[in-house]
């Protein structure tokens, strides 16, 4: 058994807690920050997971790609996200690349290579609080409390609510006024099935195609969705209107 770790989060939020900020007087403001502190820090966060869970054989961390995927599918994804990375971010993690081992797929995010890597081979723990993993059948650890198992049913559900509810903090919109609550309504009433998600769209006068773009940008990516030798993601598709998702995909190239 693995952790899989979300470390994306892990270094980030370690890196953002150990900046100081000198304030020189005339205009001049620096941030600073120690990497040994830094570094200390990201390692007493991942003996601290390791321990909640008790037993394990070994952690791995995984990362985001520089490229996104998503941005081909919608430039404006994530766009609002640009403030820069916290002091020695980049260092830190070409540190823990000699110390543990790490995970960066090419254009994917982490939460991607941590849902692939899971449904490849079971038995492994995902440990990260980002809901999105809610999408991954198996087990899951957000950090704070116990170890809770996901139906592929229950994944699949959640893919649904959240292809209708949207993500502003991802920068999809899903459908305007439909949040968690309310999605989970409608696929309580009408059934969890793709054809219950176009009919919520459409009900905003929002048609299949945006509907299809939302469900691809709100998906985590599993080994069905991917191709190793290669490296090529293939993109969610429903089989139909009118039938639960099952998985069926097209391909496109990653370069």
């Amino acid at each position: 058994m693995s952790l899989l770790i979300d470390a994306d989060y892990i270094v980030y939020k370690s890196c953002a807690a150990c900046e100081t900020e000198i304030d020189w007087g005339c205009d001049v403001i620096t941030v600073t920050s120690r990497f040994s502190d830094a570094y200390s820090m990201v390692e007493r966060e991942l003996y601290a997971i390791a321990s909640d869970l008790g037993s394990f054989d070994d952690s791995i961390l995984f990362f985001s790609d520089s490229i996104n995927f998503r941005k081909n599918l919608d430039p404006s994804y994530k766009g609002h996200r640009n403030r820069k990375k916290p002091c020695g971010y980049k260092r830190v993690i070409e540190t823990l690349k000699k110390d543990y081992p790490v995970v960066i797929l090419p254009e994917l995010e982490a939460d991607d290579a941590i849902g692939i890597y899971a449904t490849k081979e079971e038995g492994h723990i995902i440990c990260s609080p980002d809901k999105d993993m809610r999408q991954i059948p198996g087990d899951l650890f957000n950090l704070t409390d116990e170890v809770v198992t996901i139906t592929k049913e229950e994944g699949d559900r959640w893919h649904l609510i959240q292809t209708m509810a949207g993500d502003q903090t991802d920068g999809y919109a899903g459908i305007p006024g439909i949040g968690i609550k309310r999605a989970e309504a409608l696929l309580d009433k009408d059934g969890a099935t793709w054809s219950t998600v176009v009919k919520a769209f459409a009900e905003k006068d929002l048609d299949e195609e945006t509907a299809l773009l939302n469900a691809r940008l709100a998906k985590i990516l599993q080994a069905e969705n991917y191709a190793f030798p290669d490296q090529t993601i293939k993109l969610w598709t429903p089989c139909s209107s009118d039938r639960h998702d099952d998985g069926a995909e097209v391909q496109v190239a990653s370069d």
